[in-house]
């Protein structure tokens, strides 16, 4: 199984890459978290029939702005879209005349679900939680060929996070603040946060991502704030194509 980081940027493109995506290709399923613009990458790693899956985690923009170009893809077995109660009103209004072309005019078919917080069957095992964060965001955790991987995007330290990542194989995290960094009324994870809730829920590994453009203004950057982690030592700093084998 590899997990391919599409787009690792925060708020807006820039030099460092693309909005936030990224794909998990399973033995059975392609599985895309979250439509940034690194999305429009996609295509260059799905090029069979196995079912494709897009979980969404909220409606900030720089998650979702890659719907746009949903029309450039050929997925004859079709897309499954997922989020939180409310996603195909969103859909409906965002993905559609006269912004972009509309879901039910894509050269394939399109269903919309919606989730609560809580385990599913679909076909694989999945579970939800609700995140701290200024908009209601969905974390993600799946079982998929006997791996747990956890997704916490745009999130400050909150439970749910925590037992989303609980023994997971891997820890996908937003990383949006450098070391020290914190926001009560904007909440999101610096590099020293993403750790500590992967010690807590005994992640075997952790991923970042979503690294906010405006604050990260360069690769270098984001390593060097993670090199300042304490007491987490296996840390991936996600950089737009990086190809992660689990």
């Amino acid at each position: 199984m590899e997990i391919i980081f599409l787009g690792t940027n925060g708020w807006y493109d820039s030099d460092t890459g693309n909005t936030i995506c990224t794909l998990i290709n399973s033995e059975k399923y392609h599985i895309i978290l979250d439509a940034g613009n690194g999305i429009s990458k996609a295509d260059q790693y799905i090029d069979d029939d196995l079912p494709v899956y897009l979980f969404l985690s909220h409606f900030h923009l720089d998650h979702i702005e890659g719907l746009h170009i949903l029309n450039k893809f050929h997925f004859s077995q079709g897309l499954k879209i997922f989020g939180q109660k409310g996603t195909r009103e969103v859909l409906n209004t965002i993905v559609n005349d006269p912004f972009t072309v509309p879901l039910e005019k894509l050269p394939y078919p399109v269903e919309v679900g919606e989730l609560l917080p809580g385990p599913y069957k679909m076909p694989f095992a999945l579970e939800c939680e609700f995140l701290l964060h200024a908009s209601p965001t969905l974390g993600y955790r799946f079982d998929l060929e006997g791996k747990i991987i956890a997704y916490c995007p745009d999130t400050g330290i909150c439970e749910g996070a925590v037992h989303l990542a609980g023994d997971s194989d891997l820890l996908i995290a937003e990383c949006s603040h450098k070391p020290g960094e914190s926001s009560p009324a904007w909440p999101h994870l610096n590099p020293q946060d993403a750790a500590d809730i992967a010690r807590r829920a005994g992640a075997k590994r952790l991923a970042l991502t979503h690294f906010d453009a405006g604050r990260y203004r360069s690769i270098q950057e984001r390593m060097d704030a993670v090199a300042s982690v304490k007491d987490y030592q296996d840390i991936i700093v996600g950089t737009d194509g990086l190809n992660l084998q689990i």
